[in-house]
C-alpha cells in the first residue's frame, strides 16, 4: 500500500477571489510560466460566463467543477493473469484535478477562437450540465457502472 502524502503543496488563494481552487485552475492553464496571461484568460472567462448565466463568478466556477467532477472511475487491476477494470470512488483532490483537466482539454481542442472565449463557452455549458467535459464525466461513470461486477476486487 502507498504511504500517505506528508508534504502536499498547498496552493494559496488567487488574487481576485482568494480561492485556492481558482488558483490551482490558473496554474493548470498556465504555459511556459506565463501566469499573468493565464490569470487574464481565467478571469475573463469567468466574468463572461457569469454575465451569460446571471450568477456570481465564484458560484459559477464551483458549480462547473461540481458538474464536471466524477464520483467514480475505473482503475486497472491485474488478478490471476487477467486485467479487470475495477470501479473506485474518486478522492476529492483528484475530482477537482480531473474536472480542471477535462475543462481545459476540451477548451484547447476547439479551434478558431481565443482561449478565453473557448473557456467561457465551456464554463457556460458546464454550468448548465452540458458540454464535452460533462459528456466525458458521464462516459467515465458509465464505464464504472458497466464494470460494477468487479467491484469486489478492491484494494
Amino acid at each position: 500500500m502507498r504511504k500517505p502524502v506528508k508534504n502536499r503543496n498547498i496552493v494559496g488563494g488567487d488574487k481576485k477571489y482568494n480561492s485556492p481552487a481558482i488558483a490551482k485552475f490558473i496554474n493548470y492553464i498556465m504555459w511556459d510560466g506565463k501566469k499573468e496571461l493565464a490569470e487574464r484568460i481565467v478571469y475573463g472567462a469567468l466574468t463572461g460566463a457569469a454575465a451569460k448565466v446571471g450568477a456570481p463568478e465564484l458560484e459559477v466556477f464551483n458549480k462547473v467543477i461540481e458538474n464536471v467532477s466524477p464520483a467514480m472511475e475505473v482503475r486497472s487491476r491485474r488478478i490471476g493473469g487477467s486485467n479487470y477494470q475495477v470501479p473506485r470512488e474518486v478522492r476529492p483532490e483528484r475530482r477537482v484535478q480531473l474536472a480542471a483537466r477535462w475543462l481545459i482539454g476540451e477548451s484547447r481542442a476547439k479551434k478558431g477562437k481565443p482561449m478565453q472565449d473557448k473557456l467561457e463557452e465551456e464554463f457556460v455549458l458546464g454550468f448548465k450540465g452540458e458540454g464535452a467535459a460533462v459528456k466525458k464525466k458521464e462516459e467515465v461513470l458509465r464505464m464504472a457502472d458497466a464494470n460494477r461486477a468487479f467491484a469486489h476486487f478492491t484494494w
